[in-house]
């Protein structure tokens, strides 16, 4: 008994009329996997019509036993005088084994009939953890004081996505799941197909959280090709293939971390924080020591602003400088240099300007209180009468800053 492929033009001709039945699985929709079709007895007719629609795979069943089968589009007689045909396209090898083995524990139907399998992506199908798992996130990695080692943080993650899947073996598929139903759908399957695609993902995320990618945990979302290369090449829906079916996309849509592992994070982002501010101000401060070393006019401002650093940050200085260079060794050193000393640093007690007869004006005035003289651009020293530049900042003579 085999199929012949017959011309899509006898559907409408007189051809039509030497077919004694017509069988045929219309609207196979995305829900629905396996049909089986027969007629009102039981018994496929000699020279009866097939037809298998695109998408679909028709197999053949007689007595307990596969006969035929054709995942070929198009229109087939049943010839019960020839030997099987075999029009497979994509599954030839696989319809052969069947034929030479395929039994249901060599237990006879006395029937016949045509099993229609929908071999299309079966889409939107979904997937969501029920309890967190963990992720190893390098992105928050953590150093080993002691061994100077870093190892990544374990966080708590929630995720959520899609996958597509088809019927790649027909032949597995109906021993190992749909038998001989009359109709198989989808739901009749999810269950068992999301607690496998959890045991897939489970892997999926310790190969991703693992040295050889360390994804940061809120990337995995964009990692769909690297996922589907990992699953092909360690097979981690092995046992999802056994079964004849195949996983053709998996997409994971969004990932949450549990309250814990949020806090976690937070506490590290801001002790990481901390610690380059910190940083900063190190930096900052060695720079104003070097500065002030380097400052011979101004080395006193610059001790002053070292202080302020200082106070600023909780007495950072004494750490940073309590070896033997300090800013009492860089203080006195300047001091013998002839510099101004602590006295000189004291603001002056009145702040305006002298006039040239020898009057102090408010700093606001531009002429003389007592002798109507115009203010000079010139500045004159308070303490020693001294006239300077009018950018200078510290008198020439004595040092007074002005």
């Amino acid at each position: 008994m085999g199929l012949i492929k017959s011309a899509v033009s006898a559907v409408g001709s007189t051809l039509h009329d030497q077919w004694k039945d017509v069988i045929s699985c219309e609207n196979m929709t995305n829900d629905v996997l396996m049909v089986k079709k027969t007629t009102d007895t039981g018994i496929i007719s000699n020279k009866s019509a097939i037809i298998v629609a695109p998408g679909q795979c028709a197999i053949i069943y007689n007595n307990g036993k596969v006969i035929d089968a054709t995942a070929e589009e198009g229109i087939y007689t049943f010839d019960s005088s020839t030997e099987p045909s075999f029009f497979a396209g994509q599954f030839g090898a696989v319809f052969k084994e069947m034929w030479q083995r395929f039994t249901y524990g060599g237990g006879a139907a006395q029937q016949q009939a045509v099993f229609f399998f929908n071999i299309k992506e079966i889409m939107d199908n979904k997937f969501g953890t029920k309890e967190p798992i963990i992720f190893q996130d390098w992105s928050h990695a953590i150093p080993n004081q002691m061994t100077g080692a870093v190892m990544p943080m374990m966080v708590s993650i929630r995720c959520f996505g899609t996958y597509t899947f088809k019927i790649a073996n027909p032949a597995l598929f109906m021993e190992k799941i749909a038998g001989t139903a009359e109709v198989y759908k989808k739901e009749q399957l999810q269950e068992q197909m999301r607690t496998e695609i959890m045991a897939v993902f489970q892997n999926v995320t310790n190969e991703l959280g693992g040295e050889n990618y360390k994804v940061p945990v809120l990337q995995m979302p964009s990692q769909t090709d690297e996922i589907r290369v990992m699953m092909d090449q360690k097979v981690f829906d092995e046992k999802i293939r056994e079964r004849g079916v195949e996983i053709v996309c998996f997409a994971v849509e969004s990932v949450s971390l549990d309250k814990e592992s949020e806090e976690k994070i937070q506490r590290y982002e801001l002790s990481s924080n901390a610690y380059m501010q910190q940083g900063r101000m190190v930096d900052a401060y060695s720079n104003a020591m070097e500065d002030a070393a380097k400052n011979t006019s101004g080395a006193a401002n610059g001790f002053m602003g070292i202080g302020m650093v200082n106070m600023m940050s909780g007495g950072m200085g004494n750490g940073v400088t309590s070896g033997p260079w300090n800013a009492n060794t860089a203080n006195s050193s300047v001091n013998n240099s002839n510099q101004p000393n602590n006295q000189s640093m004291q603001e002056p007690k009145n702040e305006g300007w002298k006039c040239s007869c020898g009057s102090v004006n408010d700093v606001n005035a531009k002429f003389c209180s007592a002798c109507g003289k115009a203010k000079d651009s010139k500045k004159v020293c308070p303490k020693c009468n001294a006239e300077n530049g009018a950018e200078a900042k510290f008198c020439a003579s004595c040092g007074e800053k002005l």
